[in-house]
């Protein structure tokens, strides 16, 4: 029993991504940051804190309604479908692996037990009924792609750890101004820009305290002027869009490149895993900054002329908590170059491995350039601390929760490919052939956008590839054009917290109502689906066309 308790208990603080470290580096970030610690903004401050304390060691989190109806409902759905359900031309092993889907689909949605135990279900249930043997399935565990995404959390945990984010952070604000619009895309860039290289999450909680610690400032200036404006959470237009516009930029950042995000992961592995097709570092970045590059400038119009049009053209003592901010950090340490050092080595490395480093250094990649990367942090010592600039403390706070999901998805995709699954539910789209691109394209952004809304996009986004897949395969369409519209929707959801991790944090600064979030956001979402319609329909063919 305590054996069980214990690993339910580490399992449920691996949970929702990044909850554990991000925690940890929010609350050195409070430290560090006076201005964001006052006692006014303490309230604010403690939601976003709560948000993502974790749980009781000794009291695990009592079962939600949902959460009891999903834990009966997955294995139920798993006989009804085994026993009882037999469609023509579909095998028994197929019946089997729609089943273990449902099963696991039904646990990843409710959240019936932690999502990282969850996708270890295809290492239990494939072996035992026949699909796969154990080493098949643990080897979608050991995905290349799973190993460039812990050599980048590495690097990442590095930047944090030596304050080297928040100095870029603050260096790109500072260079924007002090106009209230200039402000909030000083905000959005430099999350943007961040979340290309960090988990968007961590990259929302480094950030949310400062624009909180802004907005006070802004508000302050208001009241001293004699202003009538609304200052408090929730009525303040400023720091509604400051807020928003943090989280957007973070969730639209991390499209931008390969390890932005776990959807995009996820495709890049899921591709190579079904057809043997490399999405390099370098291919999708050529494809996610210009979208990136397009769609914060957008976001940023939308929020300051449309949703909250800013009235103020400049703000006094605006821009001095920004440099006293930086005045705080001080000059650039030693340890501080010696990581965007290496940094920036590594994104050379990766931007340029396919038509140069390859034929200097047969057989290296990206999964390798990014552990060699973190290797060498490793090795080299701090000038101003005892030890090397990356040790293991910091390594362990790394999400390997997400690392477990990256896993079952590859497992699930190989379960769905080897079973002949995906052939059968390529068979049943064949009576959809004369339907326009643009519609399915259309009928997919907009299903998995609504279906993200509520649940986890990194878990949607696993599920779904491999039948999107398989679907494209029936209609004659290239499988990866349809699987980046199948990303795409899981990327761009707005509406509600639940959406995206972003959205969580800055709905618990108090900042954001539930009606103004989903307000503003139903119609980013209509626009993220029109927009994700013309980018696969003409850009997506230009950049991965001819891969398979």
């Amino acid at each position: 029993m305590t054996s069980v308790r214990s690993l339910w208990n580490q399992m449920w603080a691996w949970d929702e991504q990044v909850r554990n470290w991000t925690k940890t580096m929010f609350g050195l970030h409070l430290m560090a940051n006076g201005s964001a610690a006052r006692k006014s903004d303490a309230p604010v401050n403690k939601k976003v804190e709560n948000l993502m304390q974790e749980p009781d060691p000794e009291h695990p989190p009592s079962y939600s309604k949902a959460q009891w109806i999903g834990l009966l409902t997955g294995p139920l759905l798993f006989l009804l479908i085994r026993f009882l359900v037999s469609p023509e031309g579909m095998s028994s092993e197929a019946v089997t692996v729609l089943a273990i889907v449902a099963w696991i689909a039904t646990w990843w949605v409710t959240e019936a037990i932690p999502i990282p135990l969850t996708s270890l279900l295809p290492l239990l249930l494939f072996p035992l009924f026949g699909i796969m043997e154990t080493g098949d399935v643990s080897a979608s565990y050991g995905d290349p792609l799973i190993f460039l995404f812990v050599g980048s959390f590495m690097i990442a945990l590095t930047m944090e750890k030596w304050n080297l984010h928040r100095r870029i952070a603050l260096g790109i604000i500072s260079f924007i101004g002090t106009n209230p619009s200039m402000i909030i895309l000083g905000f959005m860039t430099a999350t943007g820009f961040l979340s290309m290289w960090i988990s968007n999450t961590a990259t929302t909680m480094m950030m949310v305290p400062m624009a909180l610690a802004v907005t006070k400032q802004v508000a302050d200036s208001l009241k001293h002027n004699g202003s009538n404006v609304d200052t408090t959470p929730g009525n303040f237009p400023f720091g509604t869009a400051l807020m928003l516009g943090t989280a957007y930029a973070a969730t639209l950042g991390g499209f931008g490149t390969l390890i932005g995000a776990p959807a995009n992961t996820i495709l890049a592995a899921t591709v190579n895993k079904l057809y043997g097709v490399e999405i390099s570092f370098a291919k999708w970045m050529s494809f996610g900054i210009p979208l990136v590059v397009v769609l914060i400038p957008l976001v940023w119009l939308y929020l300051v002329k449309v949703a909250y049009p800013m009235k103020l053209k400049d703000i006094p003592g605006g821009r001095n908590i920004i440099k006293q901010e930086q005045q705080d950090l001080g000059r650039m340490g030693f340890e501080e170059k010696v990581v965007l050092t290496v940094f920036s080595l590594v994104a050379i490395g990766w931007i340029t491995r396919t038509f140069l480093l390859e034929n200097i250094i047969p057989g290296i990649d990206d999964t390798v350039i990014a552990l060699l990367g973190a290797f060498l942090l490793f090795v080299i010592p701090a000038k101003n601390k005892s030890g090397t600039i990356l040790d293991w403390d910091t390594v362990k706070k790394l999400p390997w929760g997400i690392l477990w999901l990256f896993g079952g998805g590859l497992a699930l995709a190989a379960g769905i490919s080897s079973s002949g699954l995906d052939q059968w539910i390529g068979s049943q789209l064949v009576n959809f052939t004369d339907v326009p691109l643009w519609v399915t394209i259309a009928l997919i952004v907009g299903v998995i956008t609504l279906l993200t809304e509520f649940t986890s996009n990194t878990a949607t986004s696993t599920m779904v590839y491999p039948i999107v897949a398989a679907g494209a395969a029936a209609l004659g369409v290239d499988p990866i054009i349809l699987m980046v519209a199948a990303c795409m929707g899981a990327t761009f959801a707005f509406m509600f917290p639940v959406a995206a991790p972003p959205n969580a944090i800055v709905f618990a600064t108090g900042y954001i109502k539930m009606s103004t979030m989903a307000k503003t956001g139903v119609w980013l979402n209509i626009g993220g689906i029109i927009f994700s319609i013309i980018v696969v329909s003409f850009f997506v063919p230009i950049i991965f066309g001819g891969l398979m």
